[in-house]
Parts: C-alpha cells; structure tokens; sequence
C-alpha cells in the first residue's frame, strides 16, 4: 500500500494498476470495539436532514394556522354548496328528459306551459350536443335486460 498522501494519477502511464487510496477487498476490516457500541441505539433515531426544495417552499408558504369551529363549519358550507352545485349542472345536462316529463304533469296553465317549452328547448339542445345518449343507452340496455327470458321458453324471432 502506499502514502495516503502520494496523489492518485488520472491518467496511468504505467502497466501495472495505480495505487488505490482504499484497502484491498480480501483484508479482513477490524471489528468496532466494544466501547463504539450502543445496544440502545437505533438507526431511526438519527437526525434526517430535510430536502432543501422542502425547506424552502415551507419558508416561502409557511402553513396557515388550524381553523377554528367556525372556519370548520364554513369550509363544510362551502364544500356541500359546491356538491350540490355540480349535482344539479350534471342533473340538468344528463337528465334533462325527467324535468320535461315533470313540467307535463303538471295542471295546466301558464308557469306550467313555460316550464315544459323552456324544457323542450332545452332537451332539444341538449340532443344537438349528444348529451342524451348516455341516457339512450342504458334505457335501451334495461329495456333488453327486462325482455331476456330465462325459463328457457323460446322467444319469438318472427
């Protein structure tokens, strides 16, 4: 083995291999003493140190402080008004029909008359667009469904 303190070659000229700063792999490495040994320790209890692209956005958005009961109670608010919100739009778009049929079973006059044509404009836009057909497909789907006979009677192909 050599110096610790001779400098290694980047680039060896001679034939033989250069001269690792290493120990070779086949000497057996001294056993820590006694002494070095905690048997308490564990290596979870090391210090971690944090990612630094971490660090900085905590520095940068700090966290906000805990919400109180009414901070609680207003995000609740918020997140019930945007559910229902988003269930009336997909309502209103994919089953448009149903408020059609409600307007036309309802007794006769005028804010019956201006439902059920605001729904007929409506449903026909909505048809222009393809949103009916989701709709389409699966009443034709439980229609064939309720027509399957399964006491193993032949149906009538005719």
């Amino acid at each position: 083995m050599s110096d610790p303190k001779d400098p290694i070659d980047p680039f060896p000229t001679q034939a033989h291999p250069p001269v690792s700063p290493f120990p070779p792999l086949d000497e057996p490495v001294a056993a820590d003493p006694s002494s070095d040994w905690i048997g308490a320790a564990d290596a979870h209890d090391l210090p971690t140190r944090e990612n630094a692209l971490v660090a900085l956005g905590r520095f940068a958005f700090p966290p906000a402080p805990a919400l109180d009961e009414e901070g609680e109670a207003s995000r609740a608010r918020r997140w019930t008004s945007q559910t229902l919100f988003v269930a009336c739009a997909f309502l209103m778009i994919f089953n448009a029909e149903s408020l059609q049929n409600w307007a036309r079973q309802q007794p006769p006059g005028w804010g019956q008359s201006t439902v059920d044509k605001l729904a007929t404009v409506w449903v026909d836009q909505l048809a222009l667009l393809g949103a009916n057909l989701p709709v389409d497909g699966l009443r034709d789907a439980w229609r064939d469904a309720q027509a399957v006979q399964f006491d193993g009677a032949a149906e009538d192909r005719s």
